[in-house]
């Protein structure tokens, strides 16, 4: 596609580029698509025969050794249903041990273009929003076009950001930002903005009505999370591994973890550097062109992506029914359902996003992912899906299903201690002996299981650990004795979290089988401290439960109040624990003495450094920003009004009430403190969205002064 001269002088009163159309219509997941032929090379067999061959050989394994430690004795149906859950939760394990191996012996996929011009291309970064902190998001985007700038390449690439916001302090913000990052890049890359009036199927509804509205202007799009950022010479590459493989439609990149300040992200950034390279090369292994898509850092072929990924709303009521909430996973099947390669490149650098500050960041999301992973349970019926698309979306159920099958394991392994503990034994039978009959089990060979059990567990970490050493980047952030001290700190607090995590997941699949839905909650990625309060209604349970555990265990007499130490620990101390994950100055410090340090913080990267410095610029610009200002100032009025939405047109005799309600509110007002006072917050995001309603209400400013600096809106407080 021929890149015109408008993309580079486009015409600042336009907010969106004129409309390109193209059609994505609704996939039939009943109908067998026509699909055309793609193989995978034969590395990709043998990656398939090492990560499941080697799974169901070490549970088959498993399975009969914990067999013949239970059967010394009559098996008990307490005992098969514990065999049962050991099964399944050791194959778990298995998996991604074996993955890891499969990781290290066998190359990951690689690129196939040579270092070239890319041409006559036009790809859009497109990244969409919801709530999010507008001066980070306009800074990443501004890190990667100046970077794409200095390499000659940024006329190849324009900037879209689809925006879902909801809160008007945000979205005034948000409009403000985009105001100035197109000033910014004047001359250098458009940059488009999109706000929706109404946020139809979220996330994925937003991508589609891009697609559908400016699609046949772009070849690709590289889609961005809120918090992503990606070096310019691997989007170059991406376009590249594009144009070299016209059979390929979405590349996934493997971000890494940065920008985190508090011990949970540390220690998340940690894991993703030295054990995530492990695990991704093996998943690159065995999946070939049969590829994930993880929702962000990829580059998609928009023609094959509008084609052949439109999702349809599935039958019933949420949480299983209506729109596909974790698209990625089904948008990637789909394309792949009709022929399109879908490749991961996890040796390709340069890609980050950042992670949840805290537990109860982390929980919050985990809810919306537990609910999409679980409604991919009525898609794997859909015809004409490969086996490891299904396999993915089975993987991403068993990863919250596994915490209740881990608690149930638990459950039962605590019945059949209190039975024992409360049997009465015939200790001596009635015929003629010389010794009791004491109750036995085979003790060497549950030791012997355990230490397999323990290895399968922490083989991955250990080679992640081991490939550290030698890795360069890994290097180039600690020493070996930094290395092995950072292991163990992220060991031990990953050990005492994972009970936390197991009961948060049984919580979730509680809810979601009760049909209750996450919602669409806004994410919080920058950290703050989390009130004890806060904390103590979070984690009360949590406490009770690790206090019960141990005094049953104590009360018993059992052995498994040692095996079940680290449990019952990281219950009772979830409180404190969480507290401590949440703080930023203890790990900064440790982080200076190389303790959980990654690359990104050991050597300064040019798109990182560039981000962080426009982010201060545009955080001093617009963080003070308040409706006074807005109504108060005419370039920045003109420049939100530029932004606001084109609203749907209604039916006749349906009208918006919630416009009418503020509309009605204003006309009435006699002073802007009395229309903000009557309005609710939707009310006030309805009229920010209409000129008209914002010229009136930057009439009232205009007749009066202020007197109160904090008003009451309905239930919702506006800081000026």
């Amino acid at each position: 596609m021929a890149v015109s001269m408008d993309a580079l002088n486009h015409d600042m009163t336009l907010s969106t580029p004129p409309e390109a159309h193209l059609a994505m219509p609704e996939q039939d997941l009943s109908a067998q698509p026509n699909a055309k032929k793609t193989t995978n090379p034969f590395l990709c067999f043998i990656a398939r025969i090492l990560t499941f061959g080697g799974t169901i050989a070490l549970s088959v394994y498993a399975g009969y050794q914990m067999y013949h430690i239970i059967s010394i004795a009559e098996v008990t149906r307490l005992q098969w249903a514990f065999l049962t859950l050991f099964i399944i939760t050791f194959t778990w394990i298995a998996l991604t041990a074996c993955s890891a191996i499969t990781g290290l012996l066998l190359p990951a996929n690689r690129l196939k273009s040579k270092p070239s011009d890319i041409i006559n291309t036009r790809t859009a970064l497109v990244m969409p929003v919801y709530n999010e902190d507008p001066a980070a998001t306009c800074a990443a985007l501004f890190a990667m076009a100046d970077s794409l700038a200095k390499r000659n390449h940024a006329e190849h690439f324009e900037i879209f950001i689809l925006s879902d916001s909801t809160d008007p302090k945000v979205w005034i913000r948000e409009t403000a930002a985009v105001d100035l990052l197109q000033q910014q890049l004047s001359g250098t890359m458009p940059v488009w903005y999109r706000r929706r009036y109404v946020n139809t199927d979220k996330k994925s509804g937003n991508v589609a009505d891009f697609v559908k509205r400016w699609g046949n202007r772009y070849d690709h799009m590289v889609v961005l999370d809120a918090d992503s950022l990606i070096a310019a010479d691997t989007l170059i590459t991406l376009v590249r591994e594009m144009q070299a493989d016209n059979d390929c439609g979405l590349i996934q990149t493997l971000p890494v973890l940065y920008a985190g300040k508090s011990w949970f992200a540390r220690m998340q950034q940690f894991a993703g550097m030295t054990y995530g390279p492990v695990i991704g090369n093996a998943v690159s292994a065995w999946q070939g062109n049969d590829g994930n898509y993880w929702g962000h850092n990829a580059i998609i072929r928009i023609p094959a992506f509008a084609a052949s990924a439109g999702l349809p709303h599935l039958p019933g009521t949420r949480p299983f029914g209506g729109n596909i909430q974790s698209h990625d996973f089904v948008e990637a099947a789909l394309m792949r359902r009709v022929g399109w390669a879908v490749r991961m490149l996890p040796g390709l650098p340069g890609s980050w996003e950042e992670s949840p500050p805290t537990v109860l960041d982390a929980a919050v999301r985990d809810r919306r992912w537990a609910q999409g992973n679980i409604q991919h349970l009525a898609v794997l019926p859909t015809k004409g899906l490969r086996w490891p698309n299904r396999l993915h979306m089975l993987i991403g159920v068993m990863s919250y299903m596994a915490s209740p099958i881990w608690l149930a394991m638990m459950f039962v392994g605590l019945l059949i201690s209190s039975q024992i503990a409360s049997q009465q034994f015939d200790y001596f039978s009635d015929g003629v002996q010389l010794f009791p009959n004491w109750p036995v089990f085979d003790s060497q060979r549950m030791i012997a299981l355990f230490i397999v059990t323990m290895g399968v567990l922490l083989l991955p970490k250990i080679i992640g650990l081991l490939r550290g050493f030698f890795l360069k980047p890994i290097r180039q952030s600690q020493n070996p004795v930094q290395l092995v001290i950072s292991f163990l700190v992220e060991l031990m607090l990953s050990v005492l979290v994972a009970p936390i995590f197991m009961l948060l997941h049984c919580s979730h699949i509680w809810q979601i089988f009760r049909g209750k839905d996450s919602g669409w909650s806004e994410q919080q990625r920058n950290n703050q401290s989390v009130p004890w309060k806060t904390l103590l209604r979070f984690h009360w349970l949590h406490t009770l439960a690790g206090i019960s555990l141990f005094a049953l265990l104590y009360w018993l007499q059992s052995v498994l109040l040692y095996w079940l130490m680290p449990v019952y620990l990281g219950l009772m101390i979830s409180l404190p624990l969480s507290k401590f994950l949440s703080s930023n100055w203890a790990s900064t410090f440790f982080c200076r003495m190389g303790v959980l340090r990654t690359r990104e913080e050991a050597c300064p990267i040019e798109e990182i450094t560039t981000r962080n410095k426009a982010e201060a610029e545009i955080r001093l610009s617009i963080d003070t920003l308040t409706f006074d200002q807005l109504l108060a100032t005419p370039e920045r009025l003109l420049a939100h009004q530029r932004m606001t939405v084109i609203k749907p047109i209604l039916r006749r005799g349906y009208p918006d009430m919630t416009l009418a309600a503020a509309s009605m509110k204003i006309e009435q007002a006699n002073t802007l403190d009395e229309a903000y006072s009557w309005m609710t917050k939707t009310e006030l995001q309805a009229a920010l969205s209409d000129n008209a309603l914002l010229s009136q209400l930057s009439n009232l400013y205009h007749k009066g002064v202020r007197r109160t600096p904090v008003v009451t809106l309905g239930t919702c407080e506006l800081m000026d």
